[in-house]
């Protein structure tokens, strides 16, 4: 400072510029220093959040709460447990029966063989019955058989003129009656003269040789046969072309 110049006096513009340039970069430097120190601050406390993937630590949770591990797998193993117990006490109750279901479940099974029995029992009977039915009824048959063949004779004998008399009509009547009775109940002529000769039909008592080509066929009917229903009350005997 030169003598005679006043320390108060103000310098020039140009010398009080650069000072004021350096304190703008000082308070610039001081505010970039303090913005990273809030950003590591707010990295640090996001740490204990979040893992290196971004995704939250395991322990944590959005209410600041920890969760235990093994929670889930501890309550599936009690329950598993409590399960296998009710299927115990089910197996120990099915193996423990009640007698008295036993009772009931042996008297049920006695009740429907005896009623299998009975069912049986009145189909053989029914059947028997009416095998004894029909064998009774064949031997009425059989009794009755010459008795129509008697008949038919006497008729057979009758001139014509004999035949207008009231006895002979009656005669008539008595035969008609008596073979549609026979007819009502099942009993049937056999059909022979002019048939082929049936051995399980015709009993052939006599033969006719001829040259003709008519072979083995029933000529004439000496007695008349019956069935009754399917079964053969009396053979027909009749005479075979041989």
């Amino acid at each position: 400072m030169q003598a005679g110049e006043d320390p108060n006096e103000a310098k020039p513009a140009d010398e009080a510029k650069p000072a004021d340039e350096a304190s703008q970069e000082a308070e610039e430097k001081e505010d970039a220093a303090t913005a990273q120190e809030a950003e590591n601050a707010a990295a640090d406390a996001g740490e204990g959040d979040t893992d290196e993937a971004g995704r939250p630590e395991e322990g944590s949770g959005s209410d600041g709460g920890t969760e235990e591990p093994g929670g889930d797998d501890a309550s599936a193993d009690a329950g598993n447990e409590s399960e296998g117990k009710d299927k115990g006490r089910k197996k120990r109750k099915q193996k423990k029966k009640d007698p008295r279901d036993e009772k009931i479940a042996e008297l049920n099974d006695k009740l429907l063989r005896n009623l299998a029995e009975f069912e049986n029992f009145r189909n053989r009977s029914e059947k028997e019955k009416e095998a004894r039915f029909d064998l009774g009824a064949r031997s009425v048959v059989e009794k009755i058989l010459p008795v129509i063949d008697n008949l038919e004779r006497g008729i057979d004998g009758l001139s014509d003129e004999e035949k207008q008399t009231p006895f002979a009509v009656g005669i008539v009547a008595v035969y008609k009656q008596l073979t549609t009775a026979l007819s009502e109940m099942g009993v049937e002529p056999i059909e022979a003269i002019g048939k082929d000769f049936d051995p399980n039909l015709h009993q052939a008592v006599m033969h006719e040789e001829d040259d003709s080509d008519e072979v083995n066929k029933v000529i004439e009917e000496l007695q008349k046969g019956y069935k009754y229903k399917d079964t053969v009350v009396r053979y027909s005997m009749v005479k075979v072309l041989n």
